[in-house]
């Protein structure tokens, strides 16, 4: 009875390592296309934007970083067993690679019993298909790979496992690339994140108008009158620019708030417009009021309803 050679430290850290930045790298890629696709075909009950663009960040950085681990250890691999062709049948692999069939096959099970469940439902959307399609593309390509891989004898007298690398390496970094197309640049993520310091400004400001309107029954005639240690209010300024935002009493019950934003905010109608009105200001009013905005100078018209504040007396 031929016996099995025996793993070193080496093989063991070896494997070990390529075997678990393959599971992080698959998960990354996964995420990343659901959330492409949640994107690109939004659910209006439950897509959270920001939230998706989290999620895509990082799931990019997962996976440029366990990418090149998981392929430089699959490298270092298969160098090894060319030099000694015996390490193809050591203890630590043949575990770890049943180990990752088992995973996929069940994987695969749980995809289609989820496609025909729902197709059974009637309940097939173009999101669903797609993301069951993700994965069950991904399940295959790991099972197929590696169950050649234990059925092939070493040393290998094929191209597979080099072009398996370029192929897989050409669509990991599409998808990174994807991302970029989707979250854009770190440089415009710091716009995003300031513009939405400047939203959160405007709200509070907004706010201590409303506040004040509903203390003294009058709009403020500017926002230094708005300061008020006692409740610790403090007038925001522009994160960047360090100026005050432009506030301006248009009639009784109506005001206007104005600021200078980076960028476009997601969802916006009217790109071309200077303005975006707003229904009567009510008193629970702050969370559904519209804060989309366009690049440049963009102002926010506010009408409060005073029957929701009457005199007090």
């Amino acid at each position: 009875m031929k016996s099995l050679p025996r793993s070193t430290a080496r093989d063991v850290f070896s494997h070990l390592l390529a075997i678990a930045s393959l599971y992080v790298a698959v998960i990354s890629f996964t995420t990343l296309c659901f959330q492409y696709i949640n994107i690109k075909f939004p659910d209006l009950l439950s897509l959270y934007y920001s939230g998706a663009l989290d999620n895509i960040r990082q799931a990019m950085a997962g996976l440029i970083v366990v990418w090149p681990v998981f392929m430089l250890m699959s490298w270092l691999i298969q160098r090894d067993i060319k030099a000694d062709p015996s390490k193809h049948d050591i203890g630590i692999r043949k575990w770890l690679l049943y180990l990752t069939l088992f995973i996929t096959a069940i994987t695969i099970m749980v995809d289609l019993v989820t496609l025909i469940k729902y197709f059974l439902d009637g309940e097939i959307t173009t999101r669903f298909i797609l993301k069951v399609l993700v994965v069950l593309g991904v399940a295959i390509t790991v099972f197929g790979y590696y169950l050649w891989d234990l059925r092939h004898e070493a040393p290998w007298k094929t191209r597979i496992p080099k072009v398996t690398a370029i192929v897989t390496s050409i669509i990991v970094v599409g998808t990174i690339i994807l991302g970029f197309v989707f979250v854009g640049s770190p440089a415009k993520q710091r716009q995003i994140r300031i513009d939405d310091q400047r939203v959160t400004d405007l709200s509070m400001l907004q706010s201590g108008v409303v506040d004040f309107y509903a203390r003294k029954q009058v709009l403020p005639a500017n926002q230094s009158e708005l300061s008020n240690p006692l409740n610790y209010f403090t007038v925001p300024m522009d994160p960047v620019t360090g100026s005050v935002y432009e506030y301006t009493v248009k009639s009784q019950y109506t005001f206007e708030l104005c600021a200078d934003f980076a960028t476009e905010s997601t969802g916006l109608s009217d790109a071309g417009s200077a303005s975006v009105s707003s229904k009567p200001y009510g008193e629970y009013d702050s969370y559904s009021q519209n804060w989309e905005h366009a690049a440049g100078r963009t102002c926010f018209e506010r009408t409060i309803d005073p029957t929701l504040y009457p005199p007090t007396k």
